[in-house]
């Protein structure tokens, strides 16, 4: 599966494989690209926002000159022909800017940073790697393993509720199946030693 999202001159492609996904991005300073399992996926998030400021901030001082020029020409007494174009290149400037104004949502993982455009595929993307994350977890961590320490299997379902993978109930299940080999596992122990 893939996603392709596309604003201005940045271009970020979302590719799903089974057990990972590759974030691929390109714009005007570079290109790069890297893979990250479902599992790595953080579930934390930044919002940050690019846009031209310069442009937006020469809309605002061009409206400035434009409202000092027309209100000297009212003062003086003047034609107001033609007094008006800084403030409409003003506006235009502040409607430029806003229109090319980019949002991500930003999840920094030790591998890098996924930035997720915020347009109409982003929260599609997102629930899709988060579904994927989820049956992962569960693939790798959703089993008791009798081999394990008991207490660690214990924190183990415990962490998984807290990721949202297993719901209470189903940790409380998981946990009951631990606590029930823990109890026959010290059973077994009595009867060797005597």
């Amino acid at each position: 599966m893939e996603f392709v999202q596309k604003k201005r001159s940045t271009k970020h492609v979302f590719t799903l494989y089974d057990h990972y996904f590759n974030f691929a991005y390109e714009d005007r300073s570079g290109s790069s690209d890297g893979d990250l399992h479902y599992a790595d996926f953080p579930q934390k998030s930044s919002i940050q926002i690019e846009q031209n400021e310069w442009l937006r901030n020469v809309g605002y001082l061009w409206m400035v000159l434009g409202v000092l020029q027309f209100g000297y020409a009212i003062y003086a007494d003047a034609s107001l022909s033609g007094k008006g174009v800084w403030i409409l290149l003003g506006i235009a400037c502040i409607i430029w800017s806003n229109y090319s104004k980019v949002k991500y949502t930003v999840f920094r993982s030790g591998r890098g940073n996924i930035w997720v455009i915020q347009d109409k595929q982003h929260d599609q993307i997102i629930d899709e790697i988060n579904k994927r994350r989820k049956s992962q977890l569960l693939q790798w961590f959703g089993d008791v393993n009798p081999e394990n320490d008991l207490d660690n299997e214990i924190q183990k379902f415990q962490w998984l509720a807290e990721q949202g993978v297993l719901s209470e109930a189903e940790s409380e299940n998981k946990i009951a199946q631990v606590e029930f080999l823990k109890i026959e596992h010290s059973g077994v122990q009595r009867e060797w030693l005597n």
